[in-house]
């Protein structure tokens, strides 16, 4: 008796420790993270920086996807000040991440 409790609980735990396993893999999220040309950015994105970042210029730009959502993360910079902006797919503005101050370093010359 005591041998066939002693199976049941131990076929109960793996039972217990494969449906945890196989929830925590189907809850992870696939993103993915893509450079993008600042000629290819959606107008509005463009636009948008042009009329309420005036003087910035756009320095970089890339697309990331997460659970099938596009937003561009595009950053502007004006002389040593930098920030992210963020836009949904269609170019609309949605936030603002960071803004820092950009480091110059300067080449050693020998």
């Amino acid at each position: 008796m005591k041998k066939v409790l002693f199976v049941l609980v131990l076929m109960l735990s793996v039972v217990t420790i494969n449906a945890q396993v196989a929830k925590t893999t189907t809850t992870k999220a696939k993103s993915t993270h893509a450079v993008v040309k600042v000629a290819d950015l959606p107008k509005a994105i463009t636009d948008n920086v042009v009329k309420d970042y005036a003087g910035f210029t756009i320095r970089e730009a890339s697309s990331m996807t997460a659970n099938n959502v596009v937003t561009y993360h595009v950053v502007v910079g004006k002389g040593s000040t930098t920030e992210t902006l963020v836009y949904d797919k269609d170019g609309m503005f949605v936030k603002k991440l960071a803004k820092t101050a950009a480091k110059h370093h300067t080449a050693k010359k020998k």
